[in-house]
Parts: C-alpha cells; structure tokens; sequence
C-alpha cells in the first residue's frame, strides 16, 4: 500500500506545486476564506462555547482531589493547566463546523490537533479549477493571563515547508528553515507538506490555523474568587510552506516571523519547536490574526 498510487502522486503533486508557486494568490485567498470562515464560526458560536468552557470551574468539585498535572518548569501552584478544557470545549467543535464543507477526518499519522479534508466548489473557485479540496489543520494553544503573549510556540508537525519531491521513490522532504531571534537562532525541521495528494488523486493544499483560548485567573483580580473562565478567543493563520519559502518567500521578507521557541538544548534537534510572530503576521495580512475579547455573560 505505502507505494501503490506514488507515481500519480508524484506527478500531481509537482504540477499543483508549481501551480501554486506560479500563483501565490491561490493560497493566499484561499487562506482568508476558510481563516474567515472559522473566525465567523466561533464568533457566532460564542456563547455556546463560553458555557461548555466555563463548566469546568464549576465542576471543579468533582476533580479538586484529582487535579491535572502541573505542566512548565517552575509552576507556581495556583493555576490548573486547562489545556484538555479548551480542546474539548472548543477543538471538537471545530469539525462540526466544516461539515458545511464535507469535512472528512481522513487518517494521518501526524500533525495537528484537529485535521480534516474539506471540499467545496468555493475551492474550485478561488483556485481556477486546480483543485476543490484541502486539508486544514488546527492547533488549540490553550493559555493563562501568564502565557499570552503575542505569538504560538509551533512544534515541527504544525507548519508546513516547500515540500521538494525530486524523485518518485525518495519522498517529499522539506528544507530546514531557521527560526531567527535576535541574540540566537536555530534550525527548524517542519515536516509537514504544502500539499497533500490522496489515493484519488485529489489535490490538497495545506491551510495551517491556530486556535487560542486564553483563561482569566479570577484569583489575580479577587482572592476570595477561584476560577478560570475564557476571557478571549484568537484565530490565527500561519502561511502555507510554498508562500513562507518560495513564493512571496515571506521568511526572507520577515525572518524573525519564525524566532527561537523555549526547548532547552538537550532536546531532540528534528523536534525543537519555534515560535511564529502574530505581529509579524498581522504584517503580513491584517486578517491573519483576529481576536474575538467580548466574552457573553453564562451562568
């Protein structure tokens, strides 16, 4: 099975490449259309996902003698990692979302927390008829008022490279990028392709978004109130391979779009995770970042 459709897979994959590096507009509209969408999605959603997500401080109860364990180097004690509440209270709500677009969980071994195929004629639009699907991946970067900063520190598996396909029995490989900050900087090995191709020959162009929840600690404001409610939602869209390295070429444009994440040294170098720069996205396309920090009022 691993070989059986390489060869087709081979050649579509290289023509919708070179397609997509002909015409960086394909992507980029592409990105905005299904960022927007998602955007539209959870704002519409709000309220819903605002009461699911705050459910877990009022069931706290149930768990205090059972608590989550503490993650980062030097936790202080006084907050819970609430990482699992926002995959649950928002990532699964995700899917249900691009059903409007055929959505199928199709099987990967890797990648992002959430990743489905979508299919849609709007596709075959934007694109001029090259392809009418894509995978979209979604990472949920869950944080504190501690951790929210103006960036998401991204592991290897959740951004995509310029996918060279040299040789049919070689495989894809993605060139190393360099995550550059301004006193140090350090390889970076994406491993994820800028397009798919499945057995059925259809064409796949990676669009990679984050999703990031942030937490209020009502216990910073008011010692005598313990919880953590949402307080904001961020959507952010991060560049699909072929537009950060080849054309536009944005690292080239903004190198520090990708900077040094917080890995210590001992930590296996092809795994070694990098932060991306809302800023420098925002640089980039205002619309790749958007923030939702109106939350409704639940009981």
């Amino acid at each position: 099975m691993f070989e059986e459709h390489s060869k087709t897979q081979f050649e579509l994959y290289n023509k919708a490449r070179d397609s997509f590096i002909e015409q960086p507009n394909l992507l980029i509209e592409l990105e905005k259309k299904i960022t927007t969408f998602l955007f539209r999605s959870i704002s519409s959603d709000l309220e819903e996902i605002t009461r699911n997500y705050n459910e877990a401080s009022f069931l706290y109860p149930f768990w205090k003698n059972y608590p989550p364990d503490e993650r980062g180097r030097s936790p202080r004690g006084d907050q819970f990692p609430w990482i699992e509440v926002g995959e649950h209270a928002l990532g699964t709500r995700l899917y249900h979302y691009f059903q409007k677009f055929n959505a199928k969980d199709v099987g990967l071994p890797t990648g992002a927390d959430q990743r489905f195929v979508i299919k849609s004629d709007f596709i075959r639009d934007i694109t001029h008829g090259l392809t009418n699907s894509a995978w979209v991946f979604i990472d949920i970067k869950s944080v504190g008022p501690r951790d929210d900063f103006d960036h998401a520190v991204m592991s290897h598996n959740q951004i995509s490279g310029d996918g060279v396909w040299d040789n049919e029995f070689i495989g894809l490989r993605n060139k190393i990028l360099t995550a550059t900050g301004k006193r140090t900087s350090h390889p970076f090995h994406c491993s994820v392709p800028p397009i798919y191709i499945l057995s059925d020959g259809s064409i796949l162009p990676v669009v990679m978004l984050i999703a990031k929840p942030v937490y209020k600690m009502l216990s910073l404001d008011d010692h005598e109130l313990r919880g953590q409610p949402l307080n904001k939602i961020t959507v952010a869209a991060i560049p699909n391979g072929l537009l950060l390295t080849e054309n536009p070429n944005y690292l080239e444009s903004f190198p520090e779009l990708l900077y040094p994440g917080k890995d210590d040294k001992g930590k296996n170098p092809l795994k070694v995770r990098a932060r991306i720069s809302f800023p420098i996205l925002q640089q980039i396309d205002q619309w790749r970042v958007q923030t939702l920090d109106q939350m409704p009022s639940v009981v």
